[in-house]
């Protein structure tokens, strides 16, 4: 019986492998593991399809250049909108002046208006009121700056050196005015002489325009 069942189970392997495509039968020998045959190319011959027509939605579109655009060119920049009160306020005004420049700017028409005084030759009454308020300004501006980093700026400087000079112009006319009837214009009493004192009116006057000029620098 036995032998009647191998006999038997080799008819019937001859007639399946009789059945079989060429191709599979020489790939019949692979040990019998793992899949027999070719597996799809998927990704090289993977084209999408439009869901609607089963076609390459993209291969009737041509590819777009999109070119650079020239960032030199007077056309790409936009000139600054300098008309735009907002722009001209907000941007180009915004916390350009320190506190330390307004108090300069504050220095400016007091000084413009003594060295008008001396120009114009008004009474020694005016300008010594305006003397006086210029160096109670200067007093002030030199204790709040001392013993900071302003108190070593040029400006700072300057303005308390006219500050002195103007206090010991002042101070002469005053003296001239009332010692004159009494002096001599000898040696000691030279520097009350009308002409010494012009003179280093002067000199005031000047020194006053270039500290406007600095301070205005300086703003």
């Amino acid at each position: 019986m036995r032998i009647v069942k191998i006999f038997i189970n080799i008819i019937l392997f001859i007639i399946l492998v009789s059945t079989l495509p060429v191709n599979a039968k020489e790939k019949l020998n692979v040990e019998g593991k793992g899949y027999i045959g070719t597996l799809p190319e998927l990704v090289r011959e993977y084209v999408p399809k439009d869901s609607e027509n089963g076609t390459d939605e993209n291969a009737s579109k041509p590819v777009k250049s999109i070119p650079a655009k020239d960032f030199n060119s007077e056309a790409e920049i936009k000139p600054a909108p300098n008309e735009d009160p907002a722009f001209v306020n907000i941007i180009l005004k915004t916390d350009k002046t320190s506190k330390y420049g307004n108090d300069l700017n504050e220095f400016i028409p007091i000084l413009e208006s003594l060295y008008d005084i001396i120009d114009e030759n008004k009474s020694l009454q005016l300008f010594n009121a305006k003397v006086y308020f210029f160096n109670k300004s200067a007093d002030y501006f030199r204790d709040k700056y001392a013993q900071k980093p302003e108190g070593q700026y040029i400006s700072y400087k300057k303005l308390l050196e006219l500050s002195t000079h103007a206090r010991s112009i002042a101070l002469l006319r005053a003296e001239a005015q009332k010692y004159n009837p009494y002096l001599a214009y000898g040696s000691e009493g030279y520097i009350y002489n009308p002409n010494s004192i012009q003179e280093q009116l002067g000199f005031l006057k000047k020194e006053i325009q270039q500290t406007i000029l600095l301070l205005r620098e300086s703003i």
